[in-house]
């Protein structure tokens, strides 16, 4: 998994149908504190995730083992937001 803040909506009126209804977002990885970085994934938000929330995803075959994705051809999920991190010194 990793830590990324929501960027953007990717609209595709024509896709595979496995994705018509998943809403698809632009997220930019981010560090421990919070500062983007240059990489970016596009993933199927499974949370109700909005523009600026900072949230987990999950990339690769774990991707397609949610309820919303599962046998989807699918890469990256949105899983969780991230309410706060505690990170040690």
């Amino acid at each position: 998994m990793v830590l990324g803040k929501v960027v953007g909506t990717v609209w595709a009126t024509r896709k595979d149908e496995e994705l018509v209804g998943m809403k698809l977002q632009i997220v930019k990885h981010v560090d421990l504190q919070y500062r983007i970085k240059d990489t970016f994934v596009v993933a199927v938000d499974t949370v109700q995730a909005g523009v600026g929330d900072v949230v987990l995803v999950c990339s690769g075959s774990s991707a397609r083992q949610t309820a919303q994705t599962k046998n989807k051809p699918v890469d990256a999920v949105i899983m969780a937001v991230v309410d706060k991190l505690d990170v040690a010194d």
